[in-house]
């Protein structure tokens, strides 16, 4: 008999931690059985609540997750931190630190599921349920499945594939069986679930339909050629038109353009009007005092006055879309966060990521402003941004992207000296944003002295309901972590049909030219300015079969070590050669490979994969 634990509070399901695919061993606060649990519509809820809350859970050491591991990998950041921030480090140069350096997000993962196979498997027998929302139920658990077993195989390659609710350890079959399945999933959601837009933070079928592009275009690119690390590495791109399903169909790159068709034309989601308006520097509390976004864009609009043209809306245009907890209308998947972030429950509630990824320094709020305080995490690359220079020199988007620190009127320089691979350029999505109290927004916690800078979200969402009595930098980030938005979706749309019609609606929201005529390398360009550090760049490259070169140019880089003017220089080799050692895999965690889960991938055999300091 297999044990289920579960507890159910605050809208969310906390599981219990598991070792490998083992449940058997997980302390419970209740114990349930897997033979007759779920029953009821309520059992369900809270089945399906504890696989959705997978995503909080893997962000409790988002340093782990395919997410950071994704951006880190990419060519477009570096691994940043301080001298003792190794993990980060390796990530970027696709290393491995430790034996069981990510082994935490492989656990979460398998959790999450395990879950959602226990839901899959008990649907069918609910009979309390409606045929709709037993529909609606399979559709989020399926879809959420698919997703955990991509992130999992993207990170480490031909990974064990977990169908039915099992507390046994499970090896890995043959990896195109495993990619069938995650298509399958979607595929199976996408076409069965209800056509309406859902707003409640569940997954409908656009969903669906988005992740199955985003899984096709990864599968049928990178593993085009064959199943090899050669294959894998090979510079030539020969993408698949057609898999074979495990259920004996075969899905077609016409039926996944189909989907995405309907993802555009149906599903009710859309572009925010202004590109800035999706990040949350641009709230309500932090604009007013923040310059870049109370002037005009360079060359489109003047000061109030919207043009004609581009649709810009200097200053009174700049409005964040999440304002006073309004539903973003490009945000179609997304991480939640909320105020009970603690230290002794779960500190994924709060927005890890951003914590990791803000300006390291040690500095007073007002001299990181409108940024708050973090790790000092994925410095973006020059090589980016002199790319975006180059290809776009117009885009807006480059500076509603990327912080040079330089320009922050009161940023000095100096606060922690341990920064490694320090660029002057910061992203500007995924950072803590601060905002300055003057008191008229309330006394927030204990802060004598006014003005005060602390994180948005004390002002935005009231003070009540912390767990701590201070503002916190670690644990008070609590915007969305978006996974997927409808910009992607166009982009897709355009690559799987190969013409313009995505790529120039995405233009024109940014205010750019429409170009004539579609080329890979306009989609490639498009694709990477503006989903920039958003977590899909690393996958693309690999997908398209780029990667080696493209990482290669991170190499010499201008950087600081320890404050000093550096270069980015070649560790185990340098980036081509681990990338054609590895093709992008992680080291499976030891405890892993010691208990039977997979084998050791390529690369790590020897101390050529251990990355030892810079």
């Amino acid at each position: 008999m297999k044990k289920l634990s579960y507890i159910l509070g605050a809208a969310l399901v906390t599981m219990g931690s598991f070792t490998s695919c083992d449940i058997d061993d997980v302390e419970n606060y209740t114990e349930t059985s897997t033979e007759n649990f779920p029953v009821t519509p309520a059992d369900a809820t809270a089945v399906l609540a504890g696989i959705y809350e997978n995503l909080n859970e893997t962000h409790a050491y988002p340093q782990q997750s395919f997410y950071y591991y994704s951006e880190l990998a990419s060519d477009d950041q570096l691994g940043g931190g301080g001298v003792n921030d190794k993990l980060m480090q390796a990530e970027d140069l696709l290393t491995n630190y430790n034996a069981d350096m990510t082994n935490d997000f492989w656990k979460a993962r398998y959790a999450g599921i395990n879950r959602a196979n226990t839901l899959i498997a008990a649907i069918p027998n609910l009979t309390a349920l409606s045929d709709e929302e037993k529909t609606q139920y399979m559709g989020e658990a399926l879809t959420l499945r698919a997703f955990y077993h991509y992130e999992l195989a993207s990170m480490y390659g031909n990974v064990p594939l977990m169908t039915v609710p099992s507390g046994e350890t499970v090896t890995p079959g043959d990896v195109k069986v495993l990619w069938g399945q995650i298509l399958q999933d979607l595929y199976t959601a996408a076409t069965t679930m209800k056509a309406q837009r859902l707003t409640n933070g569940h997954i409908d079928k656009y969903v669906a339909e988005a992740l199955l592009g985003r899984v096709w275009l990864f599968y049928t690119g990178f593993y085009g050629n064959g199943t090899s690390i050669a294959d894998l590495t090979s510079t030539t791109y020969n993408p698949l038109t057609e898999v074979a399903l495990p259920d004996g169909t075969t899905l077609t790159k016409k039926m996944v353009a189909d989907l995405i068709d309907d993802c555009v034309n149906n599903s009710g989601y859309s572009l925010v009007s202004d590109y800035r308006n999706l990040w949350a520097y641009t709230n309500k509390y932090t604009a007013k005092d923040y310059k870049y976004v109370n002037a005009p864009v360079v060359g489109k609009a003047k000061d109030g006055v919207t043009d004609s043209i581009t649709g810009y809306k200097a200053k009174d245009g700049i409005k964040w879309v999440e304002d006073d907890n309004a539903i973003n209308p490009e945000a179609m998947f997304a991480i939640k966060f909320n105020k009970l972030a603690d230290w002794a429950t779960t500190i994924g509630y709060a927005n890890g990521v951003a914590l990791h990824f803000g300006v390291r320094g040690g500095q007073a709020y007002e001299n990181t402003f409108p940024f708050g305080q973090g790790w000092g995490a994925g410095p973006v690359a020059p090589n980016l941004v002199d790319d975006w220079k180059s290809a776009e020199p117009n885009d807006p988007r480059l500076e509603a992207s990327v912080q040079d620190v330089r320009n922050l009127p009161n940023y000095t320089f100096g606060g922690w000296a341990d920064f490694v691979q320090e660029t002057n350029f910061y992203e500007k999505k995924l950072s803590p944003v601060s905002a300055k109290n003057d008191g008229s927004q309330g006394d927030d916690f204990s802060v004598e002295k006014k003005p005060y800078f602390a994180t948005f979200e004390n002002l935005m969402y009231g003070v009540t309901g912390w767990p701590q009595n201070a503002d916190n930098m670690q644990l008070n980030n609590i915007h969305d972590l978006v996974l997927v938005r409808f910009a992607d979706v166009l982009l897709m749309q355009s690559e799987l049909k190969e013409d313009v019609s995505g790529i120039n609606k995405v233009r024109a929201r940014a205010g750019l030219p429409a170009i004539a005529a579609y080329s890979l390398k306009a989609l490639q360009n498009e694709r990477r300015f503006e989903l920039a550090f958003e977590g899909t760049r690393w996958n693309d490259i690999r997908r398209w079969h780029i990667a080696a070169a493209a990482l290669e140019r991170q190499t010499n880089q201008p950087v600081y070590y320890e404050g000093k003017p550096d270069k980015n220089k070649p560790h185990n080799g340098g980036y081509a050669a681990r990338f054609n050692a590895t093709a992008g895999f992680a080291k499976i965690p030891d405890s892993q490979v010691s208990v039977g889960s997979a084998p050791q991938n390529d690369g790590y055999a020897t101390s050529d994969g251990e990355y030892t300091g810079w």
